[in-house]
């Protein structure tokens, strides 16, 4: 115990502001890693190589074990390229996030007409959900979805909540497929969503969900886009984001989300992260519906 107390005196006195950064930054990485990974199938990867990393460095260190600390040291280049192999869809979606952020900053503020666009959708999602009719709608945001627009039918038509229930009606050629919403337009309809590889469904209790539910959380992980979903079994309206989903909404909570959500943000120099903290405030103070008994 003494011998321990006198290391962490002699490391307290060498400790300059210098290092108090050194260790801030490297907190603030590990930090980024772990926020970027959760939700993810990389988060089972991530503690099983800590806890291999932590039990080889015990065991070497207790025990003379000179072979084997030379394999270990041998096979580091090696894992230092499998890591990003591993961990390439992760990585990818970190470096799809700076690139939109650097967008925001590069890009001037533009006026827009989100009220009608809301309105649209949000009457729409809830004659849908009465009827219960599915439909899946994206609604494009910084990130361009060019490529999902290829996989459909060009529409490029004034966005209507009479051309969405006639697009979702039953039967019609493009009622299985997505539509995609950029300003007050819907640009393209029956549009192929890349499902969610996240595993999130199914590790929760709405695994029993389907293809429109997987493809509006899939789109919401590769992209900032928002994505709105009326159940055909159930009629319940859902909004996905991020990556995550926000379940049995009425039109006026539908509303106010897609307000919070789709409204440009303003050219500014405010890191992303706080304005992650400020979209949560507002949904937060969004009021919840009633339960019905």
């Amino acid at each position: 115990m003494d011998g321990l107390i006198s290391e962490l005196t002699f490391l307290l006195q060498r400790l300059d502001w210098a290092a108090v950064l050194d260790i801030i930054l490297v907190a603030a990485i590990v930090f980024t890693l772990l926020r970027l990974a959760r939700g993810t199938q990389a988060v089972m990867l991530l503690r099983g190589l800590i806890l291999l990393v932590a039990f080889l460095a015990l065991l070497t260190t207790l025990l003379p074990l000179a072979a084997f600390s030379w394999l270990l040291r041998a096979a580091l280049p090696a894992l230092i390229v499998a890591i990003p192999v591993i961990f390439a869809p992760e990585l990818r979606r970190a470096l799809e996030r700076l690139g939109r952020a650097s967008a925001v900053l590069g890009q001037p503020a533009e006026p827009s007409h989100i009220e009608r666009t809301v309105e649209a959708i949000a009457n729409a999602s809830q004659r849908l959900a009465d009827t219960r009719q599915g439909a899946l709608i994206v609604i494009e945001r910084e990130t361009p979805l060019d490529e999902y627009v290829e996989t459909g039918v060009m529409l490029d038509a004034v966005l209507t909540p009479e051309l969405l229930l006639q697009i979702f009606h039953v039967n019609t050629p493009l009622h299985d497929g997505a539509v995609i919403v950029r300003n007050e337009r819907l640009l393209a309809a029956g549009c192929v969503m890349p499902l969610s590889a996240s595993g999130t469904l199914s590790r929760s209790p709405e695994r029993h969900m389907g293809l429109r539910h997987r493809a509006a959380l899939g789109i919401s992980e590769v992209s900032d886009a928002v994505a709105v979903v009326v159940s055909e079994e159930t009629g319940a309206i859902t909004v996905t984001h991020n990556g995550r989903m926000i379940r049995r909404l009425d039109i006026n909570r539908l509303r106010n989300i897609l307000v919070a959500f789709y409204r440009p943000r303003r050219r500014t120099w405010i890191p992303d992260w706080m304005d992650r903290l400020g979209e949560r405030a507002r949904q937060r103070r969004v009021p919840r519906p009633k339960e019905r008994d």
